[in-house]
């Protein structure tokens, strides 16, 4: 009886140190994104502050989770384009993902002030389409905050959004530049 109370003990002990967070692992619930398309016809901005994403200091992995409809337009007509089922569908794929590592994190030391150039290496998911992307952004060590800055481009025919006729075809880059910004407390 006692060597059973014992494993079960031990068993429940195991399971509960599983779902604790490490220290080195660090939570944004509120990091930020802007999107950027240029064309001839005009010129598309948006920025979602709903951004959450994780950065592990110890093995270098990152993640983010964007909620689509949290992107927020100029012009209302804008979003409600955005939002479409002709364009990102965000009731069907309410979320955009990216799962990644950092791949010179030997060269960045998050205890000491100072800013570094990161590697990552990952797999961006934008409806339902997962493609492997290789960027590089900073990493900002100040006091307590840690800040990840990064721009990149995206290719949206990559991730089957294309327009081949009618006012997107002309009015929406075939490939946008996206801005991110996630800051994390140690």
């Amino acid at each position: 009886m006692k060597k059973s109370i014992l494993i079960i003990l031990s068993a429940c002990f195991i399971a509960l140190s599983s779902f604790t967070t490490s220290d080195d692992k660090l939570v944004n619930k509120n990091g930020y994104i802007n999107f950027f398309s240029h064309t001839v016809a005009e010129d598309i901005s948006s920025d979602n502050y709903k951004v959450t994403s994780t950065l592990d200091r110890q093995t270098g992995d990152v993640a983010y989770s964007v909620p689509m409809q949290s992107f927020e337009f100029e012009k209302a007509l804008m979003q409600k384009h955005f939002n479409s089922d002709k364009f990102l569908d965000t009731r069907q794929f309410p979320k955009a993902k990216f799962a990644g590592k950092i791949t010179n994190l030997d060269e960045i030391n998050f205890s000491m002030d100072g800013t570094y150039k990161a590697n990552v290496d990952g797999d961006l998911t934008i409806k339902d389409v997962t493609k492997p992307i290789s960027e590089s952004g900073t990493i900002t060590v100040k006091g307590s905050k840690i800040t990840v800055d990064a721009k990149m481009q995206v290719t949206l025919a990559n991730y089957e959004i294309a327009f081949k006729e009618g006012k997107p075809s002309t009015n929406v880059a075939k490939v946008i530049d996206v801005t991110i910004k996630s800051e994390y407390e140690k």
